[in-house]
């Protein structure tokens, strides 16, 4: 970008060099825009707002388990601009971001004077979720600071609202153009309904987002997770993401541990399922303090019964999480996590106090859902489960409710499955999204620049068209020319083969009068090169098929063609006679087979056009491993 350039964005007010968001983070801006209040007004119904924010927060996700970070909000001053701001890392957990969206959603209801702007490091993610029915001329490249929540819709800024060029808006002009015109904002019903198509399912699907499990665990570890349930995320975000340096003060051979096995306790442990998920598809070897009590357990589930493989995987998962907030209590008071942090306060505590502090088992069954353990169904999914959900079955009455069949993963699956059928079924998508010619026309043209381009288009459209093929047509035209049966068999003959010829070499014609002299050459030469080759297959026989069609089906099924020594064969003898060959063999023209044979031979087991065509119908030919034998000695 040269200096010149950048002083124009800097004029306009966009920033050249835009601040971007770290990986999984996504970051929520709240506007209240009332020219009725007064700047100490406006301070004091922000703070109202963030109050309100917070106790909605707490009631809707009373237990629910933040991957990260939680939901938070700080007054920020920022440009001439004071709003409520927040960051939060959601980590692998995108629930967690949906949930923001919907806090954030119901907020807007609460306050009518309430303007809400969430993106993430993808940028503006609610319109990427509807991306099949926005509007041609909001691109990825112009929709920065477009997208606004307000009263619980989905409010778009105008191309207007940018004058001059198409382009991203700046946070200080978007907010101005709503507070002069709020009537100009674009509300479409259909972009709405998709981009917040996964709140649906809020709130009730907060629980269904939760995972009881009972684990086998040091009692001390029990009583820091009744009290700090949240802890138990960076807890297996440690042993998640561990690494040879975390787990050595684990495997030294006498470790001095905060949780030595011993004394353990089963109890009923709440996850997320993201985080259940990660914890229990982890393979981790015991580290030497655990070996001893996973082996005895280990021996005993051989020949155990149901119930007893039951507690060897409750110990061998409570080893688990063990080793992950042994590795989380090294470096607790370290880490940017307030939960590690609060972790570590709690941990300090309860080692001050002893085991006097310790629950006993009388305790801990007076816990609240301390024996509750939830079905795992849903980690297990077959290709039949997987199938049904995307055909939309019904299940059947023995598949479990709470299983990969519940109603919503159908209507995900369904979903995912048909947007992706759509975009495969638009022509004019491109490998960046759906109508890629559209959305380039719209950010490459400008007001300034407007009649330069269009020739250009137009010309690459054209060539587009004059290079493009039916692929089935190309297919069906090579097994004719190698006097194979088609594929779908109603009526062989050489029509189909001549005609292809003729669109070859028509194909050229239609850009000739728009290329000028040196695509007229260019297309002379293509019509030269295809009547040669025409006349040459003529000549040698390989466009005369005269193959009876009910023979062409019974020889289609045997998928096996026999080369036959040049001129008439065995089976085309027969044919002239009035009769059918005994064996049924195809008759292919021995010159076209040897230059095809030879050419492949000449691929020496590489890559090349023979091997190419023979693999697109279908046909393997074996190396030449006598010659290669030959050549060796």
């Amino acid at each position: 970008m040269d200096s010149q350039e950048g002083n124009r964005l800097f004029q306009d007010g966009v920033d050249p060099f835009p601040r971007s968001l770290p990986e999984n983070c996504v970051e929520y801006m709240l506007f209240v825009l009332d020219s009725t209040l007064e700047p100490r007004g406006l301070l004091t119904e922000l703070e109202n707002i963030r109050k309100t924010a917070m106790q909605l927060c707490a009631a809707t996700a009373k237990d629910y388990i933040w991957q990260r970070d939680s939901f938070q909000l700080q007054t920020k001053r920022e440009d001439g601009l004071v709003y409520l701001h927040g960051t939060t890392d959601y980590g692998d957990s995108i629930e967690d971001e949906w949930l923001i969206v919907y806090l954030l959603r119901r907020l807007t209801i609460t306050f009518p004077s309430l303007w809400v702007r969430v993106f993430d490091s993808d940028g503006e993610f609610l319109l990427v979720e509807a991306a099949n029915v926005v509007p041609k001329w909001l691109s990825p490249e112009i929709d920065g600071n477009r997208a606004w929540i307000h009263q619980g819709k989905l409010q778009l800024l105008p191309l207007s609202a940018a004058p001059g060029t198409k382009r991203s808006l700046s946070l200080v002009e978007a907010v101005s153009h709503i507070r002069l015109h709020p009537e100009a904002l674009v509300h479409s019903p259909f972009v709405e309904a998709e981009a917040f198509y996964r709140l649906e399912k809020y709130p009730e699907n907060i629980k269904d987002l939760m995972h009881h499990s009972l684990i086998t665990l040091p009692r001390k570890l029990a009583y820091i997770l009744h009290e700090q349930p949240a802890a138990i995320a960076p807890a297996i975000e440690a042993f998640y993401l561990r690494d040879p340096v975390a787990i050595k003060p684990l495997m030294a051979s006498s470790p001095d541990l905060h949780f030595p096995p011993n004394d353990l306790v089963t109890v009923s442990v709440r996850f997320t399922k993201v985080l259940f998920a990660q914890v229990k598809s982890q393979r981790f070897g015991a580290p030497p303090l655990w070996r001893t009590v996973i082996k005895s357990t280990e021996d005993e589930s051989n020949s155990a019964s149901e119930r007893e493989q039951k507690e060897s995987a409750r110990l061998e998962l409570g080893m688990k999480v063990t080793s992950g907030f042994e590795m989380l209590a090294a470096h607790a008071n370290t880490k940017d996590n307030r939960l590690a942090r609060e972790f570590g306060i709690l941990l300090e505590d309860v080692e001050e106090d002893g085991d006097k502090a310790l629950p006993t088992n009388e305790d801990i069954s007076g816990w609240l859902n301390v024996d509750r353990e939830d079905d795992e169904a849903w980690l297990d999914i077959n290709f039949e489960d997987f199938d049904n959900e995307l055909q939309g079955r019904n299940k059947s009455k023995t598949e479990k409710a709470n299983g990969f069949g519940d109603t919503k993963a159908q209507a995900d699956l369904r979903k995912i499955v048909s947007r992706f059928e759509e975009f495969l079924n638009d022509e004019t998508a491109g490998f960046e999204g759906a109508e890629l010619d559209d959305m380039d026309h719209d950010n490459d043209s400008s007001d300034d620049t407007e009649g330069e381009g269009g020739d250009d288009d137009e010309s690459s459209d054209d060539e587009d068209k004059a290079v493009s093929f039916d692929e089935d047509q190309f297919n069906r035209m090579m097994r004719e020319m190698m006097g194979l049966p088609p594929e779908d068999v109603t009526n062989t003959s050489t029509a189909t083969a001549q005609s292809n010829l003729r669109k070859i070499r028509a194909s050229g014609g239609r850009g000739n009068e728009e290329e000028g002299d040196d695509g007229g050459e260019e297309e002379e030469d293509i019509r030269q090169l295809a009547a040669q080759m025409e006349a040459e297959l003529k000549e040698l026989g390989a466009l005369k098929l005269d193959v009876d069609p009910e023979r062409a089906k019974v020889l289609g099924s045997k998928e096996t063609v026999v080369f036959k020594g040049k001129g008439k064969g065995k089976g085309e003898d027969a044919q002239e006679a009035g009769g059918e060959s005994d064996d049924e063999e195809v008759n292919i023209d021995y010159n076209l087979a040897k230059n095809l044979l030879e050419s492949f031979k000449s691929q020496a087991g590489l890559a090349g056009p023979a091997g190419n065509l023979l693999g697109i119908m279908g046909m393997k030919l074996p190396r030449d491993e006598d010659e290669e034998s030959e050549d060796g000695k």
